[in-house]
């Protein structure tokens, strides 16, 4: 049973949670090579319970749709993010259907073809929802790729203040250091 951005949580929540679990897959995904059983262990990490089998061919599966919902993180403007959104419900996703996965969750909605989907079609489509679901939410880009050099990473925009830049605080700080001893040179 997959989960999707509805199980076990608010509304609100379990988006948010589905948002970061994307955010995670698709740096680890477009960051490396990950293997099968990393994977497995970073969706346990982020929730998804019973057997997480993965195999090489989901991995690929799964590297393509993660390549495919970066570029919705590198839109800088919410009509490009939304742009690409469209694109990606219309290409990769099933028709939004309820689902209670035989009465063992509460309804909620899906959007891949049935609950035991490949995970590429899984991931792709539980992404999708929670992406636009961020988006219609906050009229905005639900986030962004990382403006440090070197980093290709991707994070979640949220709540009020500066606009965030980085994907990590590492990041933030290496790209701050390097800029202090630009700034310092004769």
């Amino acid at each position: 049973m997959r989960s999707s951005p509805y199980d076990d949580w608010s509304t609100r929540h379990s988006v948010q949670a589905t948002a970061q679990r994307t955010v995670a897959l698709v740096n680890a995904l477009t960051g490396g090579e990950p293997d099968p059983d990393s994977l497995a262990e970073l969706l346990r990490r982020h929730g998804e319970t019973g057997p997480v089998e993965i195999t090489a061919e989901d991995v690929t599966a799964m590297r393509a749709a993660a390549l495919a919902l970066h570029e919705v993180f590198a839109a800088e403007q919410v009509d490009l993010a939304a742009g690409v959104l469209n694109r990606l419900l219309r290409r990769g996703t099933g028709a939004l259907r309820l689902s209670s996965h035989e009465g063992r969750t509460p309804w909620h909605p899906h959007l891949d073809s049935d609950d035991e989907a490949p995970w590429g079609e899984w991931f792709l489509a539980s992404s999708c929802l929670a992406l636009t679901v961020l988006l219609w939410d906050r009229q905005r880009p639900p986030g962004g790729v990382c403006a440090a050099t070197g980093c290709a990473g991707v994070y979640l925009t949220q709540g009020s203040g500066p606009p965030r830049r980085y994907c990590s605080r590492r990041c933030a700080t290496r790209e701050r250091v390097a800029a202090h001893r630009r700034s310092r040179r004769p």
